[in-house]
């Protein structure tokens, strides 16, 4: 995801980036708390004050999401949201010096449909948790871990290899079971084998702009998301949990919605646009904690790619998770 960080150091080369991560990894958890926060805040108004594309494209999507705000109430959003995002990463720069298990009793307290996923896994076919890319995710995992084990999810590999590796360690360090996108034979039949293990796996679900995104409408307007967690959950069995993730003034909130059903692989379609919609609830509430800096609805798109896109609706081959 193109996000706040990446443009801090944009225009400076992949090594660049790769010490800036590791900087933060090395330096934040030695910062005073109130000290860094303020940092990660001024460093948000600072990218807001620029007029970068990442910026101008969460302004976009944030019309969307409050499309009744006035340009001051927008304006406003769009710097809340900047600083969730700085808040992010200052937690991510924390989180491998914070205590875990506090960190599970802070999520454990506040986060609400646990019996959804205690019901899923007393089925015994496993379940598979589809996030947005709102609040902090890395929390809702050291939850996870603490409370059904580790669990595996699927992340793209960066560039460099050395950043990618720095981001493997990181969240291995909280307990993920990390599987790469690409560069590899794939994740599915790692993930098929997880759920047929009765174990849990996280998915990222809100965007997928590329030939076997599937179509959904999501706050009005046509875009794709991924059709790999309702593939998955009809091709096993497991039950499709969507969760949402947001900040409170000093801590977080979860939700896990209840199970979408699935009855074969010819409900993924109905089942991917549930997941978009319960993703929209969520979003709605905390617009400020959604994190698409990039560019997510086909209306925004360069119109050859988004002809492209409108053109293709082929149904998912055997093997593929979407």
């Amino acid at each position: 995801m193109a996000g706040l960080m990446s443009g801090l150091v944009s225009g400076v080369g992949e090594r660049m980036a790769d010490l800036g991560y590791a900087a933060g990894w090395r330096g934040v958890g030695a910062l005073p708390e109130r000290l860094a926060r303020s940092l990660f805040d001024a460093g948000a108004d600072f990218v807001g004050r620029r007029p970068g594309e990442g910026v101008a494209q969460l302004r976009r999507n944030l019309t969307r999401v409050a499309p009744s705000a006035g340009q001051a109430d927008l304006d406003d959003l769009v710097r809340a949201s900047l600083r969730s995002y700085a808040r992010y990463w200052y937690e991510a720069f924390r989180m491998p010096s914070m205590d875990h298990h506090a960190v599970f009793r802070e999520v454990d307290r506040v986060v609400t449909g646990k019996r959804h996923l205690d019901a899923a896994l007393a089925d015994g076919r496993g379940a598979i948790l589809a996030l947005s890319h709102s609040g902090n995710w890395d929390a809702a995992g050291v939850w996870l871990v603490h409370y059904a084990g580790p669990f595996a999810t699927v992340v793209e590999r960066l560039r460099p290899e050395s950043l990618y590796r720095r981001f493997v360690a990181y969240r291995e360090s909280l307990g993920f079971e990390i599987l790469p996108l690409t560069g590899g034979s794939g994740p599915t039949r790692t993930l098929l084998r997880r759920l047929r293990d009765n174990r849990v796996i996280c998915l990222l679900a809100d965007r997928d702009l590329s030939a076997s995104g599937m179509p959904v409408t999501f706050f009005g307007e046509e875009t794709r998301m991924p059709a790999g967690p309702a593939y998955l959950a009809a091709t096993t069995g497991a039950a499709l949990l969507p969760v949402g993730c947001w900040y409170t003034e000093n801590g977080w909130g979860f939700r896990i919605h209840p199970r979408i059903q699935i009855e074969d692989k010819a409900a993924v379609p109905a089942a991917t646009q549930a997941m978009a919609d319960a993703f929209a609830g969520d979003i709605a509430a905390h617009p400020a904690d959604w994190h698409m800096m990039q560019r997510l609805w086909l209306s925004d798109l360069p119109e050859r790619q988004r002809l492209a896109l409108s053109a293709q609706n082929r149904p998912l081959r055997e093997g593929e998770p979407g």
